[in-house]
């Protein structure tokens, strides 16, 4: 199975990933977890992102706040899917992040998901992957199913409830 790459531009975009790298582990999916930085670090994110598809990856997210160039960074070294997620700074709640990660130029492009969304960029990842993996795509519709089984079991406490 191919593995997801990871990588945020600070550790304090941890506490995100770890909702993705805890989604990954549920569908037993292999990933690699890195900080590096767009601006601080950015020969070896390249090199992270050059080196992707030999090094077994079939898809990286990138998770970064504030001007959040890393996911652009990552995708202009690397025809992988990247998935961008746009982190809540300080200032602008995210939303200078979430432009930053979604208005990329054409030829270089970048999945978006929410900002902090880290689980919608796991489940992306495990999509793609799951393409060419039929386990996967099982293991995918059985975590449907059961989401959707959690949503109908409220449903049916909500209206015992009000039609008491």
């Amino acid at each position: 199975m191919k593995k997801v790459g990871i990588v945020m531009g600070s550790d304090s975009d941890l506490p995100i990933l770890r909702k993705a790298m805890d989604t990954l582990d549920s569908l037993q999916i292999p990933y690699e977890c890195h900080i590096y930085s767009a601006h601080r670090t950015p020969e070896e994110a390249r090199q992270f992102a050059l080196n992707a598809r030999k090094n077994g990856f079939g898809a990286i997210i990138a998770a970064a706040g504030m001007a959040a160039h890393l996911a652009g960074a990552i995708a202009a070294n690397t025809t992988l899917p990247v998935i961008g997620i746009p982190c809540k700074g300080a200032c602008l709640d995210g939303i200078d992040a979430l432009l930053s990660t979604v208005m990329m130029p054409s030829g270089i492009p970048v999945a978006t998901v929410a900002i902090n969304g880290g689980v919608n960029a796991a489940l992306l990842c495990a999509q793609i992957i799951a393409v060419e993996d039929a386990e996967l795509a099982a293991r995918l519709d059985a975590k449907r199913a059961a989401d959707a089984a959690k949503v109908l079991e409220k449903d049916a406490a909500l209206q015992a409830e009000l039609h008491c």
